[in-house]
């Protein structure tokens, strides 16, 4: 007899609960950027039980009525879409992230690219690159065709040899500031979240060729960043490099 009272005690919770649960209330959030920070607006908003469908204000902000535990799904164009549950808070806070990540164009002053670099190197060592410079083996004059000796001379010479090495090394630089020029410490930290440490380490570890730089395009240079920390994460010891020791040289007497 007291089990069936329990029973029927229970029936009447439930009975007089349920509909609580039923219960519209009003629910408000924001969509946001989740790698800008920034308010999306022109969202839509889908309520998955009822089908209703609502647009957020240009500041990314929304209101409707639903009920606890309904799902709504956040759609925009350019964006993956996501999913929250309606919660106690009655506050729902949508980060939506990019289907492709684009480089922001950013105008860095005072910093010379790499092809200005160049152009003062070669103003400053124009000598060394005028000796570099092969020139016409045969030469020809009022008498025939015959062998250049200021060529054969730039050939030989070990000032013309050293030239070149200059020049060498000259270009070598040049190729090696038009990768730092794009695979920056910057773009590292904003689409991986690396700190700055971390993400000068990864950039030494991970620094692609002077070729592939010349040869892709924004997209897939993030592409290429994110399949690199990918691997990274597996296990991140993996690739720590010790830095070289400072040798302090001293004359041995």
């Amino acid at each position: 007899m007291i089990l069936l009272r329990y029973i029927f005690l229970l029936i009447a919770l439930v009975g007089f609960t349920s509909p609580l649960f039923c219960q519209d209330k009003k629910v408000e959030g924001i969509v946001f950027d989740k790698n800008t920070k920034q308010r999306i607006g022109n969202v839509r908003l889908a309520n998955l039980r009822t089908g209703e469908v609502n647009y957020n204000t240009i500041k990314g902000e929304f209101v409707f009525n639903a009920q606890l535990g309904d799902h709504i799904v956040a759609i925009c164009k350019g964006y993956f879409s996501d999913t929250l549950q309606v919660d106690n808070r009655g506050l729902l806070l949508f980060h939506l992230v990019r289907e492709s990540f684009y480089i922001d164009e950013v105008q860095v002053f005072a910093r010379k690219t790499p092809e200005e670099i160049l152009k003062k190197a070669k103003e400053d060592y124009e000598k060394a690159y005028r000796l570099a410079g092969y020139g016409d083996v045969f030469s020809v004059g009022p008498n025939g065709a015959g062998l250049s000796i200021n060529s054969i001379y730039s050939l030989f010479s070990k000032e013309a040899k050293r030239a070149r090495r200059l020049t060498k090394t000259i270009e070598n630089d040049y190729k090696e500031n038009v990768i730092d020029y794009k695979f920056t410490k910057e773009l590292i930290s904003k689409i991986t979240g690396l700190n700055s440490e971390e993400a000068e380490r990864f950039r030494r570890i991970f620094r692609p060729s002077y070729f592939f730089i010349l040869s892709a395009s924004d997209y897939e240079l993030v592409n290429y960043i994110k399949y690199c920390y990918s691997r990274y994460q597996l296990n991140p010891s993996q690739y720590f490099i010790e830095p070289f020791p400072t040798i302090n040289y001293k004359l041995v007497p």
